[in-house]
């Protein structure tokens, strides 16, 4: 079995309004923005990314209510966009 696991710290960038699925499901797109300093290869290097991010039901909906600018921690696991030429975090929690 493969694991998909993702926990990034990151500062919300952007948030697009609150919507819904067709079944009713809240859902919300976010862009989230990190920046750290890795070891790579023995020396420093700064890793700045920005990514898209989704999430659904009350955690959408607890998403929704943090400030853009906020940092959190994000679990999830990544999945590629629709038009499949992007990586899109799929928010599973946030603390």
């Amino acid at each position: 079995m493969h694991t998909n696991t993702c926990v990034l710290s990151a500062c919300i960038a952007e948030v697009e309004p609150l919507r819904y699925t067709p079944s009713g499901l809240p859902a919300l797109t976010l862009r989230l923005e990190h920046e750290s300093q890795q070891m790579d290869g023995g020396n420093p290097r700064t890793v700045k990314v920005a990514l898209k991010a989704l999430a659904f039901g009350v955690l959408a909906e607890r998403l929704a209510k943090q400030a853009v600018g906020s940092h959190w921690k994000f679990s999830g696991f990544l999945s590629n966009a629709r038009q499949g030429k992007s990586v899109v975090l799929n928010i599973q929690d946030f603390f």
